[in-house]
């Protein structure tokens, strides 16, 4: 015959009055000897006369593990579960690769959350970019199940100098091809246009940096340099104008392509890049560079109008003039250049802008000379994690990567 409720009841209560109780909270006016299945935490407990203490161990969980773990730095992560109880909690820090299996016992917040700062023992050992294994035992000794974190090195300034590839400089009555856009945050060190040096980035140690390095002019503008990441703001500089011809104007760009012979307009610059191409009839005018405009035919020049002049910065540790824009021609009484001008912008002697300083071609059909990224940032935040094979140098205490094709740099 099948048990009744009524008979399975009477058997949760004993001849001594003790009584088994199920709920979510303690019962009320408990006698010595009475058991309560604890709901909320999933325990059976035994009132003792005074407490309700367990019977048997309560288990440890750890749901997540939230902040960073920065190498070199101190810091705190939170831990959330639950059976953390009330003291005694230990913390295991785990990276086999790293050396490290580190206890540490703190006291939790409350049942379910906990704070643990991370001891030197593990940050001063841990390798950026390596995944730690943590996991608690509470004070009944049930250890709970892993979780991971991955160390990350703590952010850090790069100082950049980002120039475009410069701009064609075009045939027929032509002027000059301006220079690539100029940004510089280095030391202080002028922008194009003689702007203000702009901030330094911050990057962060698993981030990847996409570095792009743009061609110089073959037809037409040169193509735009970059930096991106996920967690910045991209620096962007802008190609070269090309130059104008016939009775065209000069491009707009980074720097200005110079005018025409017929045409006396140069394009414009791009504010804190670079600037505006010159033009003068009868006469092609010379494009604009980083660090001042083109000058047109007919200011005591006996040729074409000549290129802007670059800027120098010592980013890599020495000075080095780059974004002069190009030269442009004069067809009477034969067709000449001006002088090259300091800087890469091609000149009397050559055409075409000097590869990776975004100098402007010189017309008559110079093409643009590629672009340039540099990096700088102290030695000891180097990852030498690098796509696109840059070259590495050093000056003082800091690292210098300089991208003369397109790659990457990872934080």
């Amino acid at each position: 015959m099948a048990e009744t409720s009524a008979s399975k009841l009477s058997k949760r209560i004993h001849t001594d009055g003790s009584t088994h109780y199920k709920s979510a909270t303690a019962p009320a006016n408990p006698v010595e000897g009475d058991l309560w299945y604890d709901t909320t935490i999933g325990v059976l407990k035994n009132y003792d006369g005074s407490n309700f203490i367990k019977v048997a161990a309560e288990l440890a969980v750890l749901s997540s593990v939230s902040g960073t773990l920065t190498v070199g730095q101190t810091s705190d992560l939170t831990l959330s579960g639950t059976g953390f109880l009330s003291a005694n909690l230990v913390v295991n820090f785990l990276q086999a690769s790293d050396a490290i299996d580190v206890d540490v016992t703190v006291t939790p917040t409350n049942d379910t959350s906990a704070t643990v700062t991370v001891p030197s023992s593990v940050y001063n050992n841990v390798t950026n970019g390596n995944v730690v294994t943590i996991k608690v035992t509470n004070s009944d000794g049930k250890i709970s199940g892993n979780q991971t974190i991955t160390a990350e090195k703590a952010p850090y300034n790069v100082d950049f100098l980002v120039i475009a590839g410069g701009g064609y400089g075009r045939t027929s009555a032509p002027g000059g091809g301006g220079a690539g856009g100029y940004r510089n945050s280095y030391n202080s060190e002028t922008s194009g246009r003689n702007s203000s040096s702009e901030s330094s980035l911050t990057f962060n140690g698993t981030t990847v940096y996409t570095i792009t390095v743009g061609a110089g002019g073959t037809s037409g503008n040169g193509s735009d340099s970059s930096i991106s990441g996920s967690d910045i703001t991209d620096i962007t500089s802008s190609g070269g104008g090309f130059g104008g011809n016939n009775s065209n104007p000069g491009g707009d760009g980074g720097c200005g392509g110079g005018g025409s012979e017929n045409n006396g307009t140069g394009g414009s610059g791009t504010a804190n890049q670079g600037f505006d191409g010159a033009g003068w009839n009868g006469g092609g005018g010379g494009a604009g560079g980083a660090g001042n405009q083109g000058y047109g035919n007919g200011v005591g020049l006996p040729n074409g109008g000549l290129g802007g002049a670059g800027l120098a910065s010592s980013i890599t540790g020495s000075s080095v003039t780059r974004a002069s824009g190009g030269s442009a021609y004069y067809a009477a009484p034969s067709p000449t250049r001006s002088a090259n001008v300091t800087g890469g912008g091609g000149g009397a002697t050559t055409s075409n802008g000097v590869a990776n300083t975004g100098g402007g071609g010189a017309a008559d059909g110079g093409q643009g000379g590629s672009g340039v990224v540099i990096l700088r940032m102290p030695t000891a935040s180097y990852s030498s994690t690098t796509t696109g094979s840059p070259t590495v140098t050093t000056d003082g205490s800091d690292t210098i990567l300089t991208f003369t094709g397109s790659g990457s740099y990872t934080g």
